[in-house]
C-alpha cells in the first residue's frame, strides 16, 4: 500500500493566501479553491481509511492517487488490484441531493437553499478511467478486468437519481462489494506483486501550475519574506548559522527551505538569484549560498543562471511524507528542517507496497530506493 502525497495545489493556495492582503481581490477565489480541495482530500482519506482497515480475504495491493499516461493522462483516486482484477474507485465529497444525469453526462448538486451546481459525472469519470487502466494493462500485456465504482465519502450526500451503468457506494459499503466480486485467478502472487510496482513506478504525480499564473495574481501582490516555522510570520531575519524571527524569537537552521518551495507553488517555475535575493530579503551571496546548497536543478552561465524544481521526484522520493509535511497547514512543519539543507531535498525513502493482510517480509518492499 503506498502513502498518499501531500496535495502540493492546497499547499500552493493557502501559501499565497498567507502571502496576500486580507482584503485582495483573490482571497474569496482562493479560499473557495481551498476549501473544495479539501473537501476533496477529506473524502479520499475517509475511503483509504476503509481500504486500510479492513482485511480482505485474498491476496491484493491498494495504490492511492495514482497518474498514469496511455493515449491520455488520467488519475484515479484509489486502485484496488487482486490476483483476479482491479477496482478503480472515484472519490467524491460533495453535500446536498445528488442526481446522475445522462446525455450529456453530468452530477448536479441541489443544496439547502435551492441552489443548483453542475460538475463533472463522477460516474463517467471512473468510466473512462477504466478503459485508459485497461489500455495501460494492455500495453504491458497484461489482460486483468477492470472494475469501477463511485465512492460518496459521507452518508450526508444524498442520491436522488444514481446512474444506471455505475455502482455508487458509501465507504461502509466498499468491503462486502469487494467481497462479492468474482475471484477467479489471472495473475501469480508474484505477477501481482510486480504489477503493483510498475503502476508505482510509473506514477506521474500532479504538478500544479503556480498559483500567481493559474489566477492572474501580480507577483508584486504577494508578501516576501521567509517564513518562521514556528508562528507563520513572514519575514525572519538572517544571522549567523540560521535565522531568527522578529515576533516568537524562534531560531531555524533551515527556514529558507519551506520558503523557496512556496516561492515555486506560488511564483513561477524558474528562479533567479535575484528572485531569491527580493523573496528572502538576502544579499547576493547568501543567495548563492542556498540556490547552490538545496537540489535544484541550475541552467545558464554564471549571470543568467536560473534554477528548477523538480517536485516531481520530490514526491515520488517521499519528501514530503518523510519530513512531516502537512498541507492541512501553510506549510511544511519544523520537524521538517533538522537536517542539513543539502539531504533535505534528495531523500529517497519511497512508500511502500504492500499486501494488507499479508505482509511482505523483504525489507527492499518496505523501504524502495
Amino acid at each position: 500500500m503506498n502513502e498518499r502525497s501531500p496535495a502540493l495545489s492546497l499547499i500552493g493556495v493557502k501559501a499565497s493566501a498567507s502571502r496576500l492582503k486580507s482584503h485582495h481581490y483573490a482571497q474569496p477565489i482562493l479560499a473557495s479553491k481551498s476549501l473544495s480541495l479539501e473537501a476533496g482530500i477529506s473524502g479520499e482519506q475517509k475511503v483509504e481509511s476503509v481500504l486500510n482497515r479492513h482485511a480482505f480475504p485474498m491476496n491484493y495491493r491498494v495504490l492511492h492517487d495514482l497518474t498514469l499516461k496511455t493515449s491520455q493522462t488520467f488519475q484515479m483516486d484509489h486502485i484496488f488490484s487482486t490476483l483476479s482484477y482491479s477496482l478503480v474507485l472515484e472519490t467524491k465529497n460533495i453535500s446536498g441531493k445528488l442526481r446522475f444525469q445522462e446525455n450529456p453526462d453530468q452530477l448536479v448538486r441541489i443544496r439547502e437553499n435551492g441552489q443548483i451546481d453542475a460538475f463533472e459525472c463522477p460516474a463517467a469519470q471512473v468510466r473512462r478511467n477504466c478503459e485508459l487502466l485497461q489500455e495501460w494493462y494492455a500495453s504491458k500485456n497484461i489482460y486483468l478486468p477492470v472494475y469501477g465504482v463511485v465512492v460518496l465519502a459521507y452518508p450526508k450526500q444524498i442520491v436522488e437519481l444514481a446512474p444506471k451503468k455505475t455502482k455508487v457506494l458509501f465507504p461502509s459499503q466498499i468491503s462486502s462489494f469487494i467481497r462479492k466480486l468474482p475471484q477467479k485467478p489471472i495473475l501469480s502472487e508474484e505477477s501481482l506483486h510486480q504489477l503493483a510496482l510498475e503502476l508505482r513506478d510509473s506514477n506521474e504525480p500532479y504538478i500544479p501550475r503556480p498559483i500567481c499564473l493559474a489566477y492572474d495574481i501580480p507577483k508584486s501582490d504577494i508578501m516576501t519574506g521567509v517564513r518562521c516555522s514556528s508562528c507563520d510570520f513572514l519575514g525572519m531575519e538572517k544571522v549567523l548559522r540560521g535565522w531568527h524571527c522578529l515576533k516568537c524569537e524562534h531560531r531555524d537552521r533551515f527556514a529558507h527551505i519551506q520558503t523557496m518551495m512556496e516561492w515555486f507553488l506560488i511564483m513561477g517555475d524558474t528562479m533567479t538569484n535575484k528572485d531569491c535575493r527580493e523573496f528572502l530579503h538576502v544579499d547576493m551571496k547568501t543567495a548563492t549560498r542556498i540556490l547552490q546548497s538545496i537540489d535544484l536543478i541550475g541552467s545558464g552561465g554564471k549571470r543568467n543562471r536560473t534554477y528548477q524544481i523538480n517536485f516531481s521526484k520530490l514526491l515520488k522520493d517521499g519528501f514530503f511524507i518523510a519530513n512531516g509535511f502537512n498541507s492541512s497547514r501553510t506549510g511544511l512543519g519544523a520537524q521538517a528542517f533538522q537536517r542539513p539543507a543539502a539531504l533535505l531535498f534528495p531523500l529517497i525513502i519511497r512508500p511502500a507496497i504492500i499486501s494488507t493482510n499479508r505482509r511482505m517480509k523483504e525489507p527492499a518492499l518496505r523501504m524502495m530506493s
